[in-house]
């Protein structure tokens, strides 16, 4: 099968590599889309290895396909079912092997490419808006760089919860899209030097990371909550402890790749039972902003590293 593959050199390529098998509690899917991450990039350059069990050199977190094969003890899961899964890796490839437990059925009507964003961006904003800071109908929710593929999945999180959002969004043409994402009312869209006359704000998700992220814990309300998810723009910033203490504040980092097998596991049954319904009603989208065969691997990730996104950048194996 065709896969990407970084090479010692932290170059994409593409090779040929042997087909997966279904092992025991796993099952094998033929991958129809598989999303995009920075944390891709990052593998690329070292800083974000993959977890053990999964490939070391092929990228992809996300994917969504048919099931081709199924492994001893493996139940409720048939050939030619239609998943998804957020996986440790690998899925930028025709064919992957997927633990049966990470599954998570695709709503009748998606089409492929919005199934293969749904997994890392819905869970992770899942998870860390509504397990990890509890966020609940009227508190005020910030969250930096809202047009990504995990930005626009945390407005939308936010909102089913009924909590309003300020979506911070640097490039003014991309506030109407971002708007849209929740009803009229649950969503200000600001650019980053706005963020302040709209608070205080009771959970500030930041996405972007850089030297100055954590400045915007002066914007919280007493006991509220920064949620570091996203680091792209840079991995060390300085924090004023005053700020920290006078807010009585929270500060949690969260990731989702390094957890233990049950941990994912114990993620995705939550995923499938709360959040997947929602996809179906329609009242969650996977807004998508470019999708490319799998041969154009180069043109998708310089999309993916490059600005104005609004969504998913998807590879179509």
């Amino acid at each position: 099968m065709r896969s990407v593959v970084i090479d010692s050199r932290g170059r994409f390529q593409l090779e040929r590599r042997p087909e997966p098998v279904a092992g025991p509690g796993a099952v094998v899917v033929r991958v129809r889309a598989a999303g995009l991450n920075a944390a891709d990039l990052q593998q690329a350059r070292g800083d974000y290895p993959a977890p053990p069990g999964w490939p070391d050199d092929v990228p992809g977190l996300e994917i969504a396909g048919e099931v081709e094969q199924v492994g001893s003890g493996v139940a409720g899961v048939v050939p030619g079912d239609r998943v998804m899964a957020l996986v440790g890796g690998g899925g930028h490839a025709e064919r992957i092997a997927v633990p049966a437990d990470l599954l998570l059925p695709v709503p009748d009507g998606l089409p492929w490419e919005e199934a293969a964003g749904f997994p890392e961006a819905f869970s992770t904003a899942w998870d860390a808006l509504v397990t990890q800071a509890g966020v609940r109908a009227g508190d005020r929710v910030l969250v930096s760089g809202a047009a990504g593929g995990v930005g626009t999945a945390m407005v939308q999180v936010a909102a089913v919860s009924g909590a309003h959002t300020v979506a911070s969004v640097r490039r003014p043409e991309l506030h109407d899209r971002v708007r849209a994402l929740a009803p009229d009312g649950e969503v200000d869209v600001v650019t980053p030097d706005q963020e302040a006359a709209h608070a205080p704000f009771d959970v500030i998700v930041e996405l972007v990371g850089g030297e100055d992220c954590l400045r915007r814990i002066a914007l919280l309300r007493s006991r509220g909550k920064v949620l570091v998810v996203g680091v792209q723009a840079g991995t060390t910033a300085p924090l004023r402890m005053f700020d920290l203490m006078l807010a009585r504040a929270h500060l949690i980092g969260t990731t989702i790749r390094g957890r233990s097998p049950a941990e994912k596991a114990l993620l995705a049954a939550g995923v499938r039972t709360s959040v997947v319904p929602l996809l179906a009603r329609g009242r969650l989208r996977v807004p998508v902003d470019a999708a490319f065969p799998l041969d154009r691997f180069a043109d998708a990730y310089a999309r993916l590293a490059g600005p104005g996104k609004f969504g998913k950048v998807i590879l179509l194996p």
